[in-house]
């Protein structure tokens, strides 16, 4: 028998832990604000092609600066949360983020601006790509991961719309910088509590999966893919083919490597998740329509119905109040009634008739009687379709592979936004121009073209809803 001697240890301290509401919070800080960025800049466009000189087509690079290194890198960085630790991650791409929000709001040269929204896009991905990977650790019981992913979707929905309300003010009240600008306060508060308040996580570690060869495969692919999307306006028909070809000829080569990778990046295993492949496909759909309806939709109001920066905005107000509203007092209690999959149904078939509604908008139309019903009926369907869609595409994942995940459904998510706003503008342009050149005049043509993309949209809305009832089908028991 022996005896040990000495000062007795010091007590242990246990780290302090915070209410889950808390970490909830911070994660739609972070969200928000990265949300808001993809469409607070687009009524200010105008100002900042006046005050530094851009082209038209090298306006768009202001846009295609942010969404091509965001939408790419998701899926890298969410695998890359798994291994090194997703609060890390988040706390990481929240830094990057408000610095980069700042270079851009004190931009005075077209380089600088697009150099700055390349690193935002690079930390929105960052910080995107755990989010829903560490609220659905957070909430692993399905009635409370329900509740909390109807206020994450909340928060995503209405900063989504509240960005073309908040960017006409600013613009008119203050400059464009200013649309970049207000993310410092909200930046920094959010990356001092996230520091605090969420959970340490560490991590799986570099050794159990960091898949080098692969990760460049992919991320370049991704990138390739959405450069293809938003310049497919931009180029030739055969230049827009090879660059598809060379995108698709990486995601083979990834998907290859992945396959015979000891220790791939993305475990193939994951797509064979019928829940969590058919989420993504269906998000692809519905975003693209949405992305549709709020991009089109403003041009409709402006150039149809001759609304200015502000009152367009203001127009879109009702959507993101029905949404927030919706999502937080009927979501999850209409989730937890029916079940997501009935909820997803009846919110996609709502989407589809606001947009076949809203195509046949005439050039003489108004906002109360045209526009409106049809904006509050998707408003509602999103509202009910989007947070069983997001609960689906992470039941989907083993919680090893939430980061991953969450970065997959982000990626689907731009990829479908850009993909819509690339073929529905594509489209109405074309009806315009085509049109005009027959001696219509320009309102009556303009209406047309808007009428003739959301028809198209409203058939990707009623194929997201086929896509979903097939897919998505709970097991029978």
């Amino acid at each position: 028998m022996s005896t040990t001697t000495g000062t007795p240890a010091a007590p242990v301290t246990p780290p302090r832990t915070y209410p889950r509401g808390a970490t909830l919070a911070v994660l739609c800080a972070g969200a928000l604000m990265t949300i808001l960025d993809g469409t607070i800049v687009t009524v200010a466009m105008p100002a900042v092609q006046r005050d530094l000189g851009f082209s038209g087509p090298g306006l768009a690079w202001v846009v295609n600066a942010y969404l091509i290194p965001f939408g790419g890198l998701l899926l890298l960085f969410g695998r890359l949360g798994d291994l090194l630790g997703r609060r890390r991650m988040f706390t990481s791409g929240l830094a990057v983020f408000t610095a980069a929000s700042v270079a851009c709001g004190l931009a005075t040269s077209q380089g600088t601006l697009i150099a700055a929204r390349a690193v935002q896009g690079v930390g929105g991905a960052m910080s995107s790509a755990v989010v829903l990977g560490m609220l659905v650790a957070l909430y692993p019981e399905p009635r409370e991961q329900a509740r909390a992913i109807a206020v994450f979707s909340a928060v995503g929905s209405v900063g989504a719309t509240l960005g073309t309300f908040l960017g006409g003010a600013l613009t008119q009240a203050l400059s464009w910088h200013w649309i970049f600008l207000i993310n410092l306060p909200i930046g920094v508060a959010a990356w001092l509590a996230a520091l605090r308040v969420p959970a340490r996580d560490p991590g799986a570690g570099l050794g159990g999966g960091a898949d080098w060869p692969g990760a460049a495969l992919v991320t370049g692919a991704l990138m390739l893919t959405v450069y293809v999307i938003v310049g497919a306006g931009d180029r030739g028909p055969a230049a827009t083919a090879a660059l598809a070809a060379l995108a698709l000829a990486l995601l083979v080569s990834f998907a290859v490597r992945q396959a015979r990778a000891d220790r791939p990046l993305l475990r193939l295993r994951i797509l064979r998740s019928r829940a969590l492949s058919g989420a993504n496909g269906v998000q692809v759909l519905m975003v693209a329509t949405m992305y549709g309806f709020q991009f089109l939709g403003a041009l409709y109001l402006q150039r149809v119905l001759g609304f200015g920066e502000l009152h367009t905005g203001l127009a879109f107000l009702p959507a993101p109040l029905a949404i927030g509203v919706l999502m937080l007092g009927l979501s999850a209690r209409l989730t937890g009634r029916f079940g997501g999959y009935r909820v997803l149904l009846a919110g996609l078939a709502l989407i589809t008739v606001g947009m076949a509604l809203l195509s046949r908008a005439p050039a003489d139309g108004s906002y109360a009687a045209d526009v409106l019903p049809p904006m509050l009926l998707m408003a509602a369907g999103f509202a009910a379709a989007m947070p069983p869609l997001t609960g689906l595409a992470m039941s989907g994942a083993r919680p090893e592979d939430a980061g991953l995940a969450s970065g997959l459904f982000n990626s689907t998510q731009v990829v479908g936004g850009s993909l819509g706003l690339a073929v529905l503008s594509t489209l109405a342009a074309s009806r315009t121009g085509g049109l005009l050149h027959r001696g219509a005049e320009l309102v009556p043509a303009t209406a047309d073209g808007y009428r003739l993309a959301f028809r198209v949209a409203a058939v990707i809305a009623a194929t997201a809803l086929a896509l979903a009832a097939v897919t998505l089908r709970p097991d029978e028991k």
